[in-house]
């Protein structure tokens, strides 16, 4: 854990998390405007985790590629997780 948040750093850190939110907000829009805060703390936290659950199982090559390769895959991951709590919560 130590080593993810030496490696993105506090600048990374940051861009993740509003690269969450952001995607967060989207989906509270287009689910019609409900629930926008549980959107948003549901996208904050996968986009954080996303990068992490990859480094987890191995897949270096995002943390090589940089800030942008991690970024993509942040919103991603949180696209993939609000859509799945747009199944669950609607």
């Amino acid at each position: 854990m130590e080593e993810f948040i030496q490696g993105v750093g506090v600048v990374g850190l940051v861009v993740l998390a509003l690269v969450g939110l952001a995607a967060g907000w989207i989906a509270s829009a287009v689910a019609g405007g409900r629930h926008r805060g549980r959107y948003m703390i549901i996208g904050l936290l996968a986009a954080l985790a996303t990068p992490l659950l990859l480094l987890a199982l191995g897949v270096t090559v995002l943390a090589a590629s940089g800030l942008v390769a991690m970024v993509v895959a942040a919103l991603i991951g949180a696209a993939v997780v609000l859509f799945l709590a747009k199944l669950i919560f609607d």
